[in-house]
């Protein structure tokens, strides 16, 4: 109580503080740099929302999946029994949302999911993500939208930035960027580091065995990324760009301390969780009016969980004990063709191909190796008939052919091959958007959409529970989207949307078709439906509120008693951004969550929460910003997956750094 009246009042004095004072410029937020080739641009429309660097700086989201988590029908979760961040986009997972890197997909090719925790977010413009309704020109899998992160380009001859931060937790939060760009040639160079030796706990946590203290056991994690981007523009209309990435990141994973007896308690740390990529993009002008966008990528994905005894991670001498090591390669390249020769319309034509291939093995067993290909053709048209009207249809074709699946027999330590397996599908989509008035745009979207299942779907033995299914087929829904944008006096923007999803052939687990064995099926219906909305208002100058909502049912129609996990069905966020003087901010965030099942049986539940955050930003000397800030100000005992709490109040301060000449 004492903590809610301290706040209050120091908000209530920043406030009446301020009678009038001019916008501050944040020298060190202003300029976006983005970097456009990484972008999939769609002509006309408005499907895409944006987390932009700016946002990211004021929500101190250090993630990715951190900082999705401020747009609408984005819930954050976590995979709590393997400590990865994630995000679900109007219930959908990642399998059925690709992740992309400046175009360039960079899912892990096993079980089609990303550790959105593991991408920090130095060194990016901003986060683009297309809901329900995303561009053929993404590629396949984009069954429930699509997520692209787009890096930094240089806009000037000589720009430096830093940051130096400290948290909560003995977290530290650094990256140093340095660019250039002299006209027909530019450089982006990057290093950075976001570590924490411990989630600190809320007070009101309880301790136990495997949690004696208010420091998370087993919580530790450490990223590391390093980037260099070289650019070439011989003219205004073409460019070249290579580009290498390198991250490395180290992870424990908190032990369950939930009170559901059947749930397995897991010693769990990954030395290693690496990724790597090498990606080519190019656009040229080959007519008048005529482009083609090239992309070509290596990407190399590869980790090691051990498995130990108990929480002296020591030992390992138990059956339940391992090290299990993955080495996972993908390459590919995409095309894309666009002319606007045919008068009122912007055709677009894209090509994808992609090998991925998986090994996989514990220490002391033989190396298995699983490999797929996949092709996908697709053509997009953007046609205006008139000013008003802008119509994208859109269809695609895609294919997926396994070329290599070993299957290991532990008991006779032998290697056979599953039996080869391939799986098509067509996508379809038209989308429409109306400019009523300057102020009122509203847009209806249709769209048939697939995603393959993956490696893991149709080869995992789940550790002795399940049996393989190779011949899966792909999982396909229908989505439709009513959406509207409003804007008055430049003051007030509301953003309001409609969804349904029907999914059809979507992969389950089937329980007993041995005695106490399952087997993934394509076996389910189910649908997904809501609402959200987007509202900003600026009243004055100085004063900006944002608000998002967002209301999300789904239900299982084949098996009623099987509940979807991981998402709430209400979520508000909002945040309310004060320039309490001239070079001087104070931002106020909060975000409510109602409850989520975090089992299929809907025993293990992750009650309703409401936390509040604070930062106070300061401008000086130009060049430099100041931030300090508080997370979870209430200091409130909650978890996001039952069992796995989440980091109670905690603190930061950061300094950047920011010189463009």
């Amino acid at each position: 109580m004492k903590t809610q009246l301290l706040a209050g009042i120091l908000l209530f004095a920043v406030l009446i503080s301020r009678v009038s004072a001019q916008q501050a410029t944040d020298s060190v937020n202003a300029d976006l740099k983005i970097y456009h080739l990484g972008e999939v641009v769609i002509t006309g429309s408005t499907e895409k929302e944006t987390v932009t660097r700016e946002e990211i700086a004021k929500y101190n989201t250090g993630n990715a999946a951190r900082a999705l988590n401020e747009l609408p029908s984005l819930v954050f979760s976590t995979t709590g029994s393997r400590n990865e961040g994630t995000i679900y986009m109007r219930g959908f997972d990642l399998r059925g949302v690709p992740v992309y890197v400046d175009g360039v997909p960079v899912y892990v090719p096993y079980d089609g999911y990303v550790d959105l925790a593991r991408f920090t977010t130095a060194g990016l413009s901003k986060i683009e993500v297309s809901k329900g309704y995303s561009s053929i020109l993404y590629g396949p899998n984009a069954m429930g939208g699509t997520i692209n992160m787009v890096s930094l380009k240089p806009q000037k001859k000589l720009e430096i930035g830093a940051k130096a931060g400290m948290m909560s937790g003995q977290g530290y939060d650094t990256y140093l960027t340095l660019g250039s760009n002299l006209g027909k040639f530019y450089f982006q160079g990057l290093v950075s580091k976001l570590s924490r030796d411990y989630i600190p706990l809320s007070q009101d946590a309880d301790t136990s065995k495997n949690q004696p203290d208010r420091k998370l056991n087993n919580s530790y994690s450490s990223d590391s990324k390093a980037s260099v981007k070289f650019g070439y523009t011989p003219n205004q209309t073409d460019e070249y760009s290579f580009n290498y990435i390198y991250q490395h990141g180290e992870k424990g994973n908190p032990v369950y301390l939930g009170t559901d007896p059947s749930v397995k308690i897991r010693f769990w740390q990954w030395p290693y969780w690496d990724k790597e990529s090498v990606y080519f993009i190019s656009k040229t002008r080959i007519a008048d009016k005529t482009f083609v966008k090239t992309r070509l990528f290596y990407d190399r994905f590869k980790n090691q969980l051990n498995s130990y005894d108990d929480n002296t991670y020591s030992s390992q001498t138990k059956k339940s004990s391992f090290t299990s090591l993955y080495n996972d390669e993908t390459y590919g390249a995409n095309v894309e063709a666009s002319t606007l020769l045919v008068k009122k319309n912007d055709i677009k034509m894209a090509f994808h191909f992609k090998n991925d291939n998986h090994r996989e093995n514990n220490v002391g067993e033989p190396i298995r190796h699983v490999a797929d290909n996949t092709i996908s053709f697709g053509i997009e048209d953007v046609y205006s008939p008139f000013a008003a009207l802008t119509l994208i249809p859109g269809v695609s074709y895609n294919v997926r052919q396994s070329l290599a699946a070993e299957n290991y027999d532990s008991k006779n330590d032998t290697i056979t091959q599953f039996p080869s397996n391939r799986n098509s599908a067509m996508n379809a989509q038209v989308a429409a958007y109306y400019q009523f008035t300057p102020q009122l745009k509203v847009n209806v979207d249709i769209s048939h959409k697939t995603r393959f299942a993956t490696m893991k779907d149709r080869y995992s033995y789940k550790m002795g529970t399940a049996i393989p299914n190779p011949d899966l087929e792909a999982e396909a829904t229908m989505n439709y989207e009513i959406a509207a944008s409003y804007t008055l006096a430049d003051k007030f923007t509301l953003q309001p949307a409609l969804f349904y999803s029907k999914l059809g052939n979507t992969i389950q687990s089937v329980s007993n078709v041995e005695p106490g064995i399952s087997q993934m099926q394509n076996t389910g219906n189910s649908e997904f439906m809501g609402g959200d909305f987007t509202a900003v208002y600026t009243p004055l100058e100085y004063l900006r509120f944002y608000l998002t909502y967002s209301y999300i049912q789904r239900h299982n129609l084949t098996n009623p008693d099987i509940k979807f996990t991981d998402v709430p069905d209400h979520k508000l966020f909002g945040s309310a951004e004060y320039k309490a003087v001239k070079n001087g901010t104070i931002v106020l965030s909060g975000e409510y969550n109602s409850k989520r099942y975090s089992s299929s049986d809907g025993k293990d539940i992750a009650p309703e929460y409401f936390v509040l955050n604070m930062q106070l930003g300061y401008s000086f000397l130009k060049y430099l910003k100041a931030e300090a800030g508080v997370n979870n100000i209430f200091d409130k005992n909650y978890c996001i997956s039952e069992g796995y709490p989440e980091a109670g109040r905690t603190l930061y301060v950061s300094l950047y750094f920011n010189l463009n000449r």
